[in-house]
Formats: C-alpha cells, sequence, structure tokens
C-alpha cells in the first residue's frame, strides 16, 4: 500500500494530497451533502487535517459555509465539491472520495444520517461491504 492517496476536481484546477491511513470512508445521506453533490448520497473520507494539502489551484478553491457550523469547498472553475469541514469534528477534513484518483486504504465502513436516505435509492445499492463495529 502507498503511503499517499490523491486527487483532483473535474476541470483539474485543483489537486489535493491525502496522508494514508484514512480515519474512515462512509456514505452521507443528510439533505446538505445530497444537494451540495446533486446525488442521492455522498461518500466522504476522514483525514487528518494534517496528513491533507493542496498541491495546485489553492486560488480556485471556494468556500462556502453551509451551516453554522460547516465549510464546504469545491473548485471555483468547475464547480466540483472537494471537501467538508466542521466544528464538530476539529482536525479533520472530509473529502469526497469520488474527486480521490488513487486507490485509499478502505472500503465505505457505515452510513451517516441514514434516517434521511431518499427513497429512490434501494438499501442494496449503499450497503457497505464492511459494518462498522
Amino acid at each position: 500500500m502507498k503511503d499517499k492517496a490523491t486527487g483532483s476536481c473535474l476541470c483539474g484546477a485543483v489537486k489535493f494530497e491525502i496522508g494514508l491511513p484514512t480515519k474512515w470512508c462512509s456514505h452521507c445521506h443528510c439533505s446538505l451533502c445530497r444537494r451540495a453533490h446533486g446525488a442521492g448520497f455522498v461518500t466522504w473520507v476522514g483525514v487528518y487535517a494534517e496528513r491533507f494539502s493542496i498541491t495546485a489551484g489553492e486560488s480556485e478553491l471556494r468556500r462556502y459555509r453551509s451551516s453554522s457550523e460547516a465549510i464546504r469547498s469545491f473548485c471555483g472553475s468547475c464547480g466540483s465539491t472537494l471537501l467538508f469541514e466542521s466544528q464538530k469534528w476539529p482536525g479533520e477534513v472530509h473529502v469526497a472520495l469520488a474527486n480521490i484518483d488513487t486507490p485509499i486504504d478502505r472500503d465505505p465502513e457505515g452510513q451517516a444520517h441514514p434516517e434521511d436516505r431518499v427513497s429512490w435509492i434501494p438499501d442494496w445499492e449503499i450497503t457497505p461491504k464492511h459494518q462498522i463495529h
């Protein structure tokens, strides 16, 4: 296993690097994540902030306060939603798994806000291979 993973936005203007191991990987079903990504759910990877860095395109990164506690970051050129940071989880950066180009050290392990799951996505499509113990 490599010691880092890399990723970028859709247009490639914003590039980032994650030092492995990650903290966790989980699907989120909350309405804010769904709306920010235009998807039925979003898969996030939690990383320690000191293991995350923007390697290109810092000036293209835009930040949006989606709640009093949270900031979402996206590419100002292509609109790709990339990051989530919250006072609830200090010292962590949550990275959208779909924007990571290289393998990470885990598969999705759980569900956040499953009570908010949309009815048009069957359970079997989001059930992780490994359950959190």
